[in-house]
């Protein structure tokens, strides 16, 4: 996800969610940082959690070159998070399940620096990342969720 988390940081989560105290010298771990993905979760509505339960949720430090390049993207500091498998309507019982399943992952340093640069809670990043990952299971594109986004701010 190339983050436009800026416009959204008064919208996503209420103060008393802000529960890390962030301190460069001892920065959220990958363990910090899945269990607030998880909570996440735990608060996706009924009818949208109902179809997230085979999603694998993984955080890693940064996203592999590889995968930067297939975004044509030149800094690891671009892509923040990112759902890879077949959306929820892209599936039959005829296409066989993608050999890795669908997962998002979530990039931790990119994140950071994300934070740092922002002064946005690192709680309200990674919930909007995850909303957008999440969007992208649901067949949403990059443009309609940031349609979506850009509607909601009128």
């Amino acid at each position: 996800m190339v983050s436009s988390f800026n416009r959204w940081k008064t919208t996503l989560l209420p103060e008393q969610h802000n529960t890390y105290i962030i301190s460069m010298n001892n920065p959220p771990t990958i363990t910090d940082f899945e269990t607030i993905a998880r909570r996440v979760f735990e608060t996706i509505p009924v009818p949208f959690a109902a179809h997230l339960g085979d999603i694998v949720l993984r955080i890693e430090d940064w996203p592999q070159q590889e995968i930067l390049d297939h975004f044509g993207m030149t800094s690891p500091y671009q892509l923040s998070g990112l759902y890879q498998g077949v959306p929820v309507g892209g599936k039959t019982q005829w296409a066989p399940p993608s050999a890795q399943g669908d997962h998002i992952t979530l990039y931790r340093r990119p994140l950071l620096a994300e934070m740092a640069q922002t002064g946005v809670a690192l709680e309200d990043i990674i919930r909007h990342v995850v909303i957008h990952e999440v969007g992208h299971h649901f067949g949403l594109s990059d443009a309609d969720m940031h349609a979506i986004e850009g509607s909601a701010e009128d």
